[in-house]
């Protein structure tokens, strides 16, 4: 039974991101809008994903790629229009799929009516909007606080001369949670979505909403004092106890939920960046039943590819987490695709792809897929002079930025940009991408587009996979085996991590083992033979 038939249904479901500037163009400009959103909704449907995350599309200058909004209540021009997103809804809708919207709520874009309105004085009825600051003695900023892009988080504003906050670039201002009236001026731009028929929001870095009242400086890592931190970027160097997840964010969840609560079957998930406390931080935001409904760490985004990391990361989260829900993701459009990230030399990147997406649908909790990722794409490696993140643009070569993992969609091998634009995209198509087009692998049995649409029925079809329990067992080397049960049934999941063949011998106590997927072989029904980067799903009795 798929997620979105049950009352929960977001507890268990399948998401699949879209980020529309690089899905599909149908004006020729070169950037995706959301008339090709619609266009392409029949493929999002014949995965069977449950919802559609669909990243910013509201009005913005574009310094961040829409996630510096400078109207929460309309469409930019670059994507269509009102009607279009209506248009999108009512397809979605009608195919069975759900639509979760991105939200911003933390900061807004310098070009925000409420940011010009907030630093024309220090006396208008939006001067307390944002997060302002008078200057230390010196002259110097408030507090030693940074932003996640490189250097100060603090902005001089030479028209009310005070400095503003801002996590992010300095053209993207944080708002002042504090204020009760921003609350609920961000509250009505939510109830402006719902009114549309959206089925939930994706929270934008939900946990840096509101800031320490009294600017306190963040302490430094220990690693940082005794000078063994190689980190590339200095936020990194602090620890963040004061300029985010604040126990007053708490009390604006519960507003969120309550307005989500006043619509039938919303839910929403949140992104939690939280360096060391980001179990901690979820549990918080998912406990209850009147915050948030799921969060998702980046716990499992990163390098770290083995059987202990994974399990770590999962017996962690159910420890942390009574009656919390996460959502587990390997790639999104903020960091290095997980195929590029995860093959080894040597490895086959198919291969990789076949065996995450397995490992992702029998994980409990809900999942989330990321666009290209059904192609198994790999990381566009890209020139400088092609760049159009902020980050890659100001850091190159040391860091070259998230737009590997946002070139368009390829959807025709044979057609200008794969399918993707008549114009000139505003990210390169990369030739290998092309090759790995949807049309192609529609008409190969084995290819991989065909192996996520296999497993994702797979899943779809087994209750212990969507909401049941789960429990690790013991495992020599880089192997990692569980059992989901739920629905009647128990499964027994086994996944071999390393590059090299392993035999995983069953327990004693285990019972009869039924093959239901996967590439193991069990022999004489006393130990499984896993292939390299191999797998297997079975039923016990």
């Amino acid at each position: 039974m798929a997620a979105s038939d049950r009352s929960e249904w977001w507890r268990g479901c399948v998401i699949y991101q879209i980020y529309p500037r690089s899905f599909q163009d149908t004006t020729g400009d070169g950037s995706g809008d959301l008339r090709g959103v619609t266009s392409r909704l029949a493929h999002v449907a014949s995965l069977g994903v449950d919802a559609i995350w669909l990243s910013p599309f509201f009005k913005s200058p574009m310094a961040d790629m829409g996630y510096d909004v400078s109207d929460y209540c309309d469409v930019d021009p670059m994507f269509g229009t009102l009607e279009d997103f209506d248009a999108m809804i009512a397809e979605a809708h009608r195919l069975g799929l759900k639509i979760i919207i991105d939200q911003v709520l933390s900061h807004s874009s310098d070009r925000h009516d409420w940011f010009v309105e907030s630093r024309a004085s220090r006396d208008n009825p939006k001067a307390d909007w944002y997060v302002w600051a008078d200057t230390k003695p010196d002259g110097g900023a408030p507090n030693n606080w940074l932003s996640v892009f490189g250097g100060p988080a603090w902005e001089w504003d030479p028209i009310r001369r005070q400095y503003y906050m801002h996590n992010f670039l300095a053209s993207q201002p944080d708002l002042n949670l504090h204020n009760p009236e921003v609350q609920d001026a961000l509250l009505e731009t939510v109830r402006f979505w719902l009114e549309r028929s959206v089925d939930g929001f994706r929270l934008d870095t939900v946990n840096y909403y509101v800031h320490d009242r009294w600017l306190r400086s963040n302490p430094p890592l220990a690693s940082s004092v005794a000078g063994t931190n190689n980190e590339t970027n200095t936020y990194l160097y602090q620890e963040h106890l004061f300029d985010k997840t604040q126990p007053e964010n708490l009390a604006f969840l519960r507003r969120f939920r309550a307005l989500l609560d006043e619509y039938e079957d919303r839910a929403a998930v949140g992104e939690i960046g939280d360096e060391g406390r980001s179990l901690q931080t979820l549990a918080a935001y998912t406990s209850g039943g009147d915050k948030l409904h799921m969060c998702y760490t980046f716990d499992l985004l990163g390098p770290q590819f083995s059987a202990a990391h994974v399990r770590g990361c999962v017996e962690a989260f159910e420890a942390a987490v009574s009656d919390g829900w996460v959502c587990w993701a390997f790639s999104n459009h903020d960091v290095v695709r997980h195929v590029s990230r995860w093959t080894q030399p040597g490895s086959d990147p198919d291969t990789v792809a076949r065996f995450s997406i397995m490992l992702l649908c029998c994980l409990r909790g809900s999942i989330c897929l990321y666009e290209g990722e059904e192609l198994g794409l790999e990381e566009a490696e890209l020139a400088f002079e092609d760049l159009r993140d902020p980050v890659g643009i100001r850091f190159w070569p040391g860091v070259k930025g998230r737009d590997g993992c946002r070139t368009p969609m390829v959807w025709e091998a044979g057609a200008d940009n794969a399918g993707f634009s008549s114009g000139k995209p505003w990210l390169p198509v990369p030739a290998s991408h092309g090759a790995r087009a949807v049309d192609v692998q529609n008409a190969d049995i084995a290819s991989v587009l065909t192996f996520y649409r296999a497993t994702l029925a797979l899943r779809r079809e087994h209750e212990a996979l969507i909401t049941g329990s789960i429990r690790f067992l013991d495992a020599e080397g880089d192997v990692l085996a569980f059992i989901r049960e739920g629905g009647g049934e128990r499964l027994l999941c086994v996944f071999n991590f390393a590059g090299v063949p392993a035999n995983w011998p069953l327990p004693r106590d285990i019972g009869s083992v039924a093959g239901l997927g996967g590439d193991a072989v069990v022999v004489e029904a006393a130990e499984l033979s896993l292939l390299a980067l191999g797998c297997f799903l079975g039923r016990l009795d």
